[in-house]
């Protein structure tokens, strides 16, 4: 089985940064937290390349870090 912790890692950092920009107040910080989600999700999409995922099924790919993580553990 291939190490998909990386990847786990950068859902989670996703999903946070999506609740930060949720929450962010200024047109500067929404800009900047718009630039950094864009960066993680190419990089997830780089890393699903790297470790031979990008064909995973659409529930699997929309599935929370937390869901997601319980199947890896499962």
């Amino acid at each position: 089985m291939k190490d998909a912790s990386h990847l786990i890692a950068l859902q989670t950092r996703l999903a946070h940064e999506n609740e930060y920009l949720a929450a962010a107040k200024t047109q500067k910080e929404i800009a900047i937290r718009t630039v950094w989600i864009a960066q993680i999700e190419k990089e997830i999409a780089d890393e699903k390349k790297f470790i031979g995922f990008e064909e995973i099924s659409p529930e699997v790919d929309n599935m929370s870090a937390d869901d997601l993580l319980a199947e890896l553990l499962g």
